[in-house]
This record gives structure tokens, sequence and C-alpha cells, in this order.
């Protein structure tokens, strides 16, 4: 529980840092993230339970990684994550999941995933920022990806990528389970250097 509550401190200080780095009242940034302002509120107090979509869209509203609102200072020149060590940030009814493992420093960051498809499960996404960029790399069993309503099955050893600011989702497809490395290329923030 303490953990918990560790991480909801970091992501209420985190919210509220871009929240005024980017200039935005709590009414503004509810507007434009579709987020309620009672909600935006308790989570810079760091209490409730934000979940997924409402994450990537005050990340996509700020112009920040997911993860620079639930990570703290980095802890020297390397990082290493491993899987069961973070929380997954997704879990379907059957089994599927998604793990954000980590986002590269810098003015252009990647984040890395770790996602579980099982077979007929899927994930809607909304529409990112123009710029943002995925990418999709399926290392066990098979996935169907829908991007602006068209699908195209990609299989174990096959990488797709796309710009991720029409809606899609990721779907497990066949009889096994799938097993994908997904990427988010997020393009520069305002006032960095390409």
């Amino acid at each position: 529980m303490a953990e918990t509550e560790a991480a909801l401190r970091t992501l209420a200080h985190n919210v509220r840092a871009a929240r005024t780095r980017a200039g935005l009242s709590l009414d503004e940034l509810g507007r434009r993230a579709k987020v309620s302002k009672g909600a935006l509120v308790g989570l810079e107090k760091a209490q409730g339970n934000p979940n997924f979509a409402t994450l990537v869209r005050l990340a996509d509203t700020l112009g920040v990684s997911v993860s620079a609102l639930l990570e703290g200072p980095a802890e020297g020149r390397v990082r290493v994550v491993s899987a069961d060590a973070v929380m997954p940030l997704w879990a379907g009814e059957h089994g599927s999941e998604a793990r954000l493992m980590l986002t590269t420093a810098g003015p252009a960051p990647v984040e890395v995933w770790r996602w579980r498809l099982e077979p007929g499960e899927e994930y809607p996404s909304h529409p990112h920022q123009a710029g943002v960029v995925e990418t999709v790399s399926v290392t066990a069993g098979r996935m169907v990806l829908v991007v602006d309503g068209a699908e195209h099955t990609l299989e174990a050893g096959q990488t797709a990528t796309f710009d991720a600011d029409a809606a899609h989702t990721y779907r497990g497809s066949g009889t096994e389970t799938c097993h994908l490395i997904m990427t988010v290329h997020i393009p520069p923030g305002p006032g960095s250097t390409p």
C-alpha cells in the first residue's frame, strides 16, 4: 500500500508540474483532456486512482509521455527495468495486459511497452496528438492491428509502424497468446530543439 501511495504522490507532483509548465489552469487542462476538474483536483492531491485512458489523455494534452507522469527522478546512466517490477497499466478481462517499461529521456522521448494479448481480446485507443508514431513488433503469436478502420494481421517476427493520430486498436488473434513490444515516439515538446 505504501508503494501505491508513493506512486500517487509522484503522479500528483508530475501532473501539477507539467500543467504549470504548460501554463494551464485545472479548468483548461480538464477541458482539453476531457477529464473532470474534480478528478484533476483529486489527482493533484494524490487521491483517487486514474485509469489508463485518463493518463494517456493527460499525457497527450500536456505533451509528455505517460511515464513522465508516473516516474520519479532518473537514477544513474543506465536504467534496467524488469517486467515483473512494473504494474500493468491496462489489464483485459481475459488476461491481456500492457506494461509501460520505460521512457527514454530527451526532447523526443520514446515509450517502450510490453503487451500480452489473448485471442479475441482487444484494446481500442483514441487518436493521439499529431506527430506521435507507434511501432508494434510481434515476438510470439498473432495480432490484428486496426488503424483508421483498416485491419492488418501481424505474426511473430513482423513489425509495423503507423501515425497514431488516427483511432487504432490492438486485438489478439489466432489460438495462442500474442506477445509484442510497442514503442510510442513522442514529438519534441514546445521549446525543445529537435
